[in-house]
Formats: C-alpha cells, structure tokens, sequence
C-alpha cells in the first residue's frame, strides 16, 4: 500500500480515527530533505503495512493541520495511536531510525 495523503478535512477521518497507529509525514514540495525522506516512508509503508499506516501532509496546500500541531519545521512525523499523538520526530534520518522510531511508539 502507498503512503496516504491526507488533508486538512480528512485529518480526523483518516488519521485519528484510523484503527491502525498513522505515522503523518508534514512536508513540502519546496524542502529539500522532505524529498529524501518521501522515498523511505514509500518503502516503509509496503514492508510494515501491518503494523502502520504512512500518510503524507502537504503543508503548503493544507495548513492547518501543521499549525494545530505546532510543526515548526520540515520534515516532521508525527506517530499518531488511538487519536492521540504519541511521538514526534522532526528532520531528515535514515531509514534505520524511522522504523526504529515507529517500533518504540506503537
């Protein structure tokens, strides 16, 4: 499964109530390292369909989702469980450290 791309008025529906624990990926066409972590959130998605879902926010196009949250800066992801958010991760890392990241939070 592709990673999801939600909008601000899907937030709820998609995110918050999904049964599944939703990694949200706050990002912009224009950010550099929002491009390197596209890719591995891609390959994350597939290999831990499972566990997750991998949904992508454009916060450009959708800015009141990264406001509400408090995102300062790009790439955040936020790893939101049963409607709440649980854990934040801000900035480009390897693949390594997101599914590690993902691992301890759900």
């Amino acid at each position: 499964m592709a990673t999801l791309k939600v909008t601000d008025e899907k937030f709820e529906e998609q995110v918050l109530k999904n049964e599944k624990p939703v990694l949200v990926d706050f990002w912009a066409e224009w950010c550099g390292p929002c491009k390197m972590v596209g890719p591995i959130l891609e390959e994350i998605s597939e290999e831990m369909a499972n566990d997750i879902v991998i949904a992508k926010h454009d916060i450009d196009s959708e800015p009141n989702m990264p406001t509400k949250y408090g995102v300062r800066g790009i790439p955040t992801m936020l790893l939101f469980k049963g409607g709440e958010l649980k854990a934040t991760k801000v900035g480009a890392t390897p693949k390594s450290d997101i599914v590690a990241f993902i691992k301890e939070n759900i």
